[in-house]
């Protein structure tokens, strides 16, 4: 595992005093959805880790009224107020259904805007709470600071011209949805909003759930056994890959595996995923019983 992108449980408790400190040199994120009420989902005001500033990943990272994710000034503000840098080291966490399922969408924004140094903790929140690693209640405060956004990468991110592009067969699509949403069973997974009007999955893409990449503790698989579960779906890192789920969450998980971890050269998240694809008007769709 490289410390680079992926650390550590014991990496992060390692490095609280530095999490604590106003130095902006680091700075741990707690990245969530409040309006979750789950099982596995402990709110930030519940506990967290020491240190840690809370990102509301629909607040922060997204912009509601045109559907698509926070834009170049507003991620330079959110950051600044936060007591971040362009060159600081940005450690961030959340939790969900699966570990970090807000937390990946925003290492991939931040990925996005050019942060060179953004890394995630391998289990996420659940790991940490389940190992009795240290938490509080305190909330931290950082002196605000100047951040400078970089310019969009648009070589990661996914737009319909892509998912089209990737039917026609210029790259592998790759769903990481339940396999009930895959079949077109349900729409969206008991308990979240159905964002879309129909069931089903892009056609020619392939399903790989989030179980599947994760061991039992909730961290991530090793990039062997990645890269072979990822070989058995036909992904090799070979062609161009565009992942997608329901509102782009999971699939960013799928992005960071592929391309982070396994240093596959060309992977885009398309973050319109299922609630752009299945409101379309004539775009076609498969499900298991059309196969």
């Amino acid at each position: 595992m490289s410390e680079d992108v992926l650390v550590t449980a014991d990496w992060v408790e390692s490095h609280l005093e530095e999490f604590k400190r106003d130095d902006p040199a680091y700075r741990l994120v707690e990245v969530n959805n409040p309006e979750v009420t789950t099982e596995e989902h402990t709110s930030y005001e519940t506990a967290h880790i020491p240190g840690a500033t809370f990102f509301d990943w629909n607040r922060d990272f997204t912009d509601e009224k045109r559907r698509t994710i926070v834009d170049r000034e507003g991620f330079a503000r959110l950051n600044a107020e936060a007591g971040i840098t362009e060159d600081t080291t940005v450690v961030i966490y959340g939790n969900g259904r699966v570990p970090n399922w807000y937390g990946m969408f925003a290492y991939w924004v931040y990925s996005y805007y050019g942060h060179d140094d953004v890394r995630a903790l391998d289990g996420g929140k659940q790991y940490w709470l389940a190992n009795d690693y240290p938490t509080t209640t305190d909330v931290p405060s950082f002196t605000a600071l100047e951040y400078d956004a970089g310019e969009p990468d648009e070589s990661i991110r996914a737009y319909k011209d892509d998912v089209d592009a990737a039917i026609e067969g210029d790259a592998a699509l790759l769903d990481g949805r339940t396999p009930e949403e895959f079949d077109g069973e349900v729409i969206a997974p008991e308990g979240l909003e159905p964002t879309a009007q129909q069931a089903g999955h892009i056609p020619g893409a392939t399903n790989v759930p989030m179980p599947k990449v994760h061991n039992e503790d909730g961290t991530y698989k090793s990039p062997d056994e990645l890269r072979e579960l990822y070989a058995e779906s036909g992904l090799d890192g070979e062609d161009s890959t565009v992942t997608y789920c329901r509102l782009g969450e999971r699939s960013s998980i799928e992005w960071f595996l592929l391309h982070e971890l396994l240093d596959f050269d060309a992977v885009q998240n398309y973050d319109g995923s299922w609630t752009e694809w299945g409101n379309l008007v004539n775009a076609p769709i498969e499900t298991a019983d059309a196969e």
